[in-house]
């Protein structure tokens, strides 16, 4: 049986996800951030997190050499950042709100929460590259409500 890419897509777009932005620091020491999606726990002894990352992004080999990345969790009234940090624009971080965490990497200010992570290995996944982190420090808000995407739109969860 074949999968059809397109119909693969749009199961896919069935199961909601929490939108993060992945930020590290490129080895001039400009700020890195791409919008993600595919992010996920991967194990609590050690504490692991994973993303993934298009063959294809611009930024693939700097995030691969960073060393350090930080997955900063939207909340609900961040989709501007998500938005802006989903394009391609070099000028992306003018007049967003950060501050250096663990390994120099930015921290967007706002968000729901941050794990601030020490980069463990890189791995092939098909169109992707699997990134997986050690969480070094967190940051947690004490309250909000995070922004999810639900087939190929925004939406919010109720509670």
């Amino acid at each position: 049986m074949s999968v059809d890419s397109q119909t693969f897509r749009k199961a896919l777009g069935c199961f909601p996800t929490g939108v993060t932005v992945v930020t590290a620091t490129a080895a001039d020491g400009s700020p890195l951030g791409v919008t993600i999606s595919s992010f996920t726990s991967l194990s609590l002894e050690p504490p692991l997190v994973l993303f993934c990352l298009d063959n294809k992004n611009l930024w693939l080999d700097s995030f691969a050499k960073a060393g350090f990345f930080a997955v900063n969790v939207l909340a609900l009234d961040q989709r501007a950042l998500s938005e802006r940090f989903a394009g391609r624009a070099e000028d992306k971080w003018i007049g967003i709100a950060h501050e250096p965490g663990h390994g120099g990497v930015p921290v967007i200010a706002g968000s729901l929460a941050v794990l601030e992570c020490s980069l463990e290995a890189v791995h092939p996944g098909g169109d992707h590259q699997i990134f997986v982190g050690r969480v070094q420090q967190l940051r947690v808000a004490p309250a909000g409500r995070p922004l999810v995407h639900f087939r190929g739109a925004y939406g919010e969860i109720k509670v």
